[in-house]
Parts: structure tokens; sequence; C-alpha cells
């Protein structure tokens, strides 16, 4: 029995100098395990349907995005916290990671939305809606809704509740971009049931199997973007 107690603190004391000497790897991965905590694992979405994916986004726009939350475009106090005292620099070195992951898309959820919302949803994707100065979510985010590199995320494989409630903060003012904010300007023409319907049917589609953002679009922007460099808006501009 004595044998057995001297056995354990022995295997205590290794395991604690072992613990005290071993050295954590200084890499990005590693750095970046904060982030999956909500993010999931590299960065493929959370369980909730609140925590976007960010695996795979360009880098131009995760960028932008760091830098909105620790500047106080966009308001969300963990990430404000978190991201407060990094550097330009760190900042850059977190979205080429998370760019750099392609995990698997999970299949879309069953849609809740009538078959009229759905229509309605996948007309403003692909057409916009012209009476009323919306113009069709491709124009910007790609043919594909799987966004334009470096700065235009895709849209699709998002899930709902995320979507509405960030179109929902552009519309009250709570998000905001680079000026011109061109996000703001066309959310304030979508009528609350535009905006589900949007969500509701990007929501419902299943993801391309090359989700990659195309490299720019091959017309130019139905509005100017500040957050946008001049190289991915299109048509020669």
């Amino acid at each position: 029995m004595v044998i057995a107690f001297l056995f354990t603190l022995l295997f205590l004391h290794v395991t604690q100098t072992f613990a005290q000497t071993a050295s954590v790897p200084d890499t990005i991965a590693q750095r970046a395990t904060a982030c999956i905590a909500c993010h999931g694992k590299e960065g493929r979405a959370g369980s909730d349907g609140y925590y976007p994916r960010i695996a795979g986004k360009p880098a131009g726009y995760l960028y932008n995005q760091l830098v909105n939350f620790r500047d106080g475009k966009r308001h969300y106090p963990i990430m404000t916290a978190m991201l407060a005292n990094l550097s330009d620099d760190y900042l850059q070195e977190i979205a080429q990671y998370f760019a750099s992951q392609h995990p698997p898309f999970p299949a879309p959820q069953p849609s809740r939305a009538s078959p009229a919302e759905l229509q309605r949803g996948q007309q403003l994707v692909h057409e916009g809606d012209r009476a009323n100065g919306i113009p069709a979510c491709i124009a910007c985010h790609g043919a594909k809704m799987t966004g334009v590199a470096p700065a235009i995320p895709g849209l699709i494989g998002l899930p709902r509740d995320y979507l509405l409630g960030q179109i929902g903060a552009w519309k009250i003012g709570v998000r905001r971009a680079g000026s011109p904010d061109c996000m703001e300007k066309i959310v304030q023409k979508m009528s609350p049931a535009d905006i589900s319907a949007v969500a509701s049917w990007l929501a419902a589609q299943t993801v391309p199997a090359d989700s990659t953002p195309a490299m720019s679009l091959p017309v130019a922007l139905p509005l100017d973007c500040g957050g946008v460099p001049v190289a991915s808006k299109g048509g020669g501009k």
C-alpha cells in the first residue's frame, strides 16, 4: 500500500513537471483555437445557427470584419474584447488562416418557409427588384453566391437565423461597413418580408461542389462599396 502511494506521488510529480515544461506550438492554428470555441472546428460554423462559418471566406472580407469589430463598426462584446489589442498584421494573419480552411458544408436544414416566400427570395437573389431599387444579390456576391475575392463574402451555406440577424443589424444601423456602405443602402430598401425571404431561400440551398469565391465580377458592382478593392469590383473598374 505504501509502495502504491509513493508510486502515485511520483506519477503526479512527473505529470506536473511535464505539464510545466511541455511547450505549446506557437502556430497560427494554435492561436486560433480561441475562435473555434464559437465558430467550430476549422471555422466551419457553430451548431446553434448563430455563429457563422468563417472557413473559406475571402481573406479580405474576414480581415475587414475583424477590424470592424475591433474598431466598433460591428458590435459583439466577446469579439470586441478578444480583438481590442490586436494589430492589423495579426488580424491579417488570422484572416488568411481561416480563408485557407475548406471543411465540407453540412446539408441545409429543412425550410419552414412557404413556397411563395422561397420564390420571392429566389427572385431577389437572382433578379433583384428593379421597381424598388434593389439589385440582385448575385450582382455583388457572385453567380453562385460563394463570394468574390478578396473582400465580398459568400452568403450560401449560412444559417437562416444568422442571415436574419446580420441583415437586420444593417437595417437598424447596428452593423456598418466602410463608407460608402452599400449593404446599408440596399437593406434600407428591403421590407422585413424581403429580408426573411432572402434569408430563408439562401439557407435552404445546397452549397455547390466548388464553393471557392470567384476571382472577379464580370460587370461593375451596381453601386459603390467602400470595403471592396477596385480590382474585384468588375467591369474593368
